[in-house]
């Protein structure tokens, strides 16, 4: 099966859940998350402004402030694929871009090095084990990861980790996937393959 037709049937799953349940296995998933070592130990957060039917991130940014760390969110440049992380400091620094997404103000929000960011959430739709991600479709991930040195972290409901999911040489995994069931170790899941 290619990306495309996985990330297909993966959002037709995704769409038919109840927004209700949605939303509390969304909040699981961020406690898992902020009890972490990762996130306790990082003083700088790269992670998107999610939208439905990803697991909502607005809450994980709101933990993330009243923890005193910083939050950067990315601003897609179309032309090139590329994302420049912005420190995010209140939500009003948002304005609504291409393909309805939520993305930083540049006069509002300043540059952040990828240097500096210690935890990235990387977003997906499906995901294996061994922490491979079928992602939106647009690479971006892909090249802001590949020489990305920070931990690398996934979020994701149960029904999205698949035995497999279709990958290419240049795909870079995450290190671990908080689901609303479990926390995967995703090195251990590339070591047992």
């Amino acid at each position: 099966m290619n990306k495309d037709l996985k990330r297909h049937e993966m959002l037709a799953t995704l769409n038919k859940l109840d927004k209700d349940q949605h939303k509390a296995r969304s909040m699981v998933i961020k406690d898992r998350l902020i009890d972490s070592v990762e996130f306790q130990n990082a003083k700088t957060i790269g992670i998107t402004i999610s939208r439905f039917p990803e697991i909502s991130t607005r809450p994980i940014i709101e933990a993330a402030w009243a923890a005193g760390k910083k939050v950067a969110v990315p601003k897609c440049v179309q032309k090139t694929k590329e994302m420049d992380f912005r420190l995010l400091t209140s939500f009003d620094e948002l304005e609504i871009a291409y393909f309805n997404l939520q993305e930083p103000i540049m006069s509002e929000t300043e540059a952040v090095c990828k240097q500096d960011i210690d935890l990235q959430i990387v977003p997906g739709i499906a995901f294996s084990p061994g922490g491979y991600r079928i992602g939106f479709g647009g690479g971006y991930y892909d090249r802001y990861l590949a020489d990305f040195e920070g931990n690398m972290v996934s979020l994701a409901l149960e029904v999205q980790i698949e035995d497999e999911v279709p990958r290419e040489s240049h795909d870079i995994p995450v290190d671990k996937i908080f689901t609303d069931k479990q926390i995967i170790c995703c090195r251990k899941g590339r070591d047992s393959r």
